[in-house]
């Protein structure tokens, strides 16, 4: 895989301060955001932002490091744990909520931004049902940590103390209640994991703040629904002793989408499979949120891998997915740099009422001729059909880019998973 401009940027840094061996000696490394500029000659924001696992340099992968600011101008590296892994209970079934019939000025349709998600969900009162209380927005935006000591966790099992001194802390949303302040971090995609930073620095910043429990909320927007992830820190010192209190889930009322309207499904006209390689994607819900990241901006692969919960060989395989679909394409801005941006057929399904993009994405699968047959098959006889049968239909297909066995078997995965979502849409 090529290296991107992050890892190049790192490995020089790692060569010049010999970053592992001081690790090695002293289980930490203190790296100053001027250092970082002057030797690598990329911005330090750029160097030290990942917010999720996936985002790191390859040289953190592979010693479990992770990043850490200290300040405005200085960072420690480490084998901290720094990230949680987040898990989407699939019992938890999202209550429906509805948006006040006042308010012309929030599109639910068009909630393709952090702030536009978080408006609506707190207009439909579910905020409020989150927390148990009736809340007011009261902060959000970049503010000073002030100063705090923490311990945090090794991928060794050791533990370090670290001491924060005015970084810079950023707040998605803060809603204050009778009882309490809730701090929330949100994202427009599902995620993997997050960092906890983005929520200790403000929830240690707060605590000494108000004189009221600070509650950490985790949330997430994506395919229609808001997943909210209340935590609490079990030791307040402590960066890794976050848990997790309860995950409820939302939508808001929409035209339901009925089985009849998934066998609908079965007389679309077949299209003829597109010179593009078949895709390798088998989350379909990703590709529901990336065609969201694309909906207000084109973007580069660079852009795509660092702003989603992606790395660089996923960027691949979804981009070339949702080509597939005919829903992105490719495009170069003026530097001839090649970016990715949604057809006028994506960009019209994105915009349209909950029922008909969902039936819409739908079609976009079912209309080539592999994925109608195993559709028609877990209809009819009630059973996903056996992989070599979905192998035998997909060269039948004469699918494109397919060449050796083990890579039909790796496709029909996908196959299979992508038919379980349209199965899943009338629930």
């Amino acid at each position: 895989m090529s290296q991107g401009l992050n890892d190049k940027a790192w490995q020089v840094l790692f060569d010049h301060f010999a970053i592992l061996a001081e690790i090695d000696k002293n289980g930490f490394f203190e790296i100053a955001a001027k250092d970082i500029k002057t030797i690598s000659g990329r911005e330090p924001r750029l160097m030290a932002k990942f917010d999720h696992y996936s985002n790191l340099p390859t040289l953190f992968k592979q010693h479990h490091l992770s990043i850490l600011p200290l300040s405005r101008s200085r960072y420690v590296i480490g084998q901290f744990n720094a990230y949680k892994e987040v898990t989407y209970d699939s019992k938890v079934k999202p209550i429906v909520k509805k948006l006040p019939d006042h308010i012309v000025s929030l599109d639910p349709t068009n909630l393709y931004s952090e702030s536009a998600a978080l408006h609506a969900a707190y207009l439909t009162g579910m905020i409020d049902d989150v927390i148990g209380e009736r809340s007011q927005p009261t902060v959000s935006g970049r503010m000073s940590s002030k100063a705090f000591n923490f311990t945090i966790g090794t991928h060794n099992g050791n533990e370090y103390e670290v001491e924060v001194t005015n970084a810079q802390v950023e707040i998605d949303a803060g809603y204050e209640t009778e009882s309490s302040f809730v701090i929330v971090e949100a994202k427009k995609e599902t995620v993997k994991d997050f960092l906890i930073r983005q929520m200790y620095y403000p929830f240690r910043l707060w605590s000494e703040k108000v004189n009221k429990p600070v509650i950490p909320i985790f949330f997430t927007y994506s395919n229609d629904v808001f997943s909210f992830f209340e935590y609490r820190f079990r030791d307040p010192l402590s960066y890794h002793s976050l848990e997790l209190v309860q995950q409820k889930n939302y939508m808001i009322a929409h035209q339901s989408i009925t089985k009849e309207d998934i066998t609908n499904l079965l007389h679309l006209d077949i299209v003829k499979e597109p010179t593009i390689p078949f895709p390798q994607a088998d989350s379909f819900e990703r590709i529901v949120d990336l065609l969201g990241l694309l909906v207000e901006n084109e973007l580069g692969k660079a852009d795509i891998t660092t702003t989603y919960n992606f790395d660089e060989r996923q960027t691949n395989y979804y981009t070339t997915a949702a080509m597939y679909l005919g829903l992105v394409e490719r495009s170069k801005d003026i530097e001839k740099v090649v970016r990715f941006r949604l057809t006028k057929k994506g960009e019209e399904l994105m915009h349209k009422p909950y029922k008909q993009k969902y039936l819409g994405l739908a079609a976009c699968v079912i209309e080539h001729e592999v994925f109608q047959k195993v559709l028609s098959i877990c209809l009819t006889e009630g059973e996903m059909p056996s992989r070599d049968r979905i192998v035998m239909w997909m060269k039948d297909a004469h699918v494109y880019g397919v060449g050796s066995e083990s890579t039909y078997a790796r496709r029909a995965s996908t196959i299979i998973q992508w038919v379980h979502w349209v199965l899943s849409l009338p629930s």
